[in-house]
């Protein structure tokens, strides 16, 4: 369970997020969407306790993510490239977050057995540093480090970008698959309304850091939410 209550964050005197209570229930697919400057990334920011909000506070499974570190052992996230660590090798990050999240070396080579596809034999056995990785390669890394050691929320940033078709539809079926038996609870931000729709059983929108929108997915979603930011 994921708990919001009238969360808000000011910069300088400026509201750039105010949202009242938002519950998202465990198993559930959420997508957030907006334009740029929505507060997508400022709202991911505050659940990982990144940034300090304004006013109100968010709960993970009841644990109020300002006062305690104990949300950490079941939340993993990747937002960006900083959350990478440029001088290592892909494998050897993958073994820093597995010891990070109580997993060995060989158990961590047995999980990444599972990502072949998604690699495309474009990540592993390289011998290249995370940072001389292309954007989309290092996207990769990120997307399935932040999987080990089977987290019960994760949190994408925007997980769509810089991927090719080709990676992007593999993506779509592993975030389903992660979300297909209803016990881990995924949130996923993107400006690609389509992918988001397609990955997500709920949608909630943003606009200029309010919230507008907070919809099951139906048939009509996609129309909807194309008719509400066509405006």
């Amino acid at each position: 369970m994921i708990e919001i209550n009238t969360i808000s964050k000011e910069y300088g005197g400026v509201k750039v997020l105010n949202l009242g209570e938002i519950k998202i229930n465990k198993g559930e697919s959420i997508g957030l969407v907006g334009n740029n400057g929505a507060g997508k990334t400022t709202l991911f920011s505050l659940m990982l306790d990144l940034i300090q909000p304004t006013t109100g506070e968010i709960m993970l499974n009841g644990i109020k993510v300002h006062e305690s570190e104990d949300w950490k052992k079941f939340t993993t996230a990747f937002i960006d490239e900083s959350f990478l660590i440029g001088y290592l090798t892909p494998e050897e990050y993958f073994y820093f977050i597995g010891e990070l999240r109580g997993e060995n070396k060989a158990s961590i080579d047995a999980f990444l057995k599972n990502y072949t596809d998604f690699f495309n034999d474009e990540i592993l056995g390289k011998k290249k540093y995370l940072r001389d990785l292309s954007k989309g390669n290092q996207k990769k890394v990120g997307i399935v480090a932040a999987l080990i050691g089977d987290p019960e929320i994760i949190i994408l940033d925007e997980p769509f970008a810089n991927l090719d078709p080709s990676t992007q539809i593999r993506l779509k079926k592993l975030i389903r698959d992660l979300t297909s038996h209803k016990e881990k609870t995924i949130l996923v931000s993107s400006h690609d309304l389509n992918h988001t729709v397609e990955v997500s059983d709920r949608i909630i929108a943003l606009n200029k850091g309010e919230l507008v929108k907070d919809i099951q997915t139906s048939p009509e979603t996609l129309k909807e939410l194309e008719s509400f930011f066509a405006v």
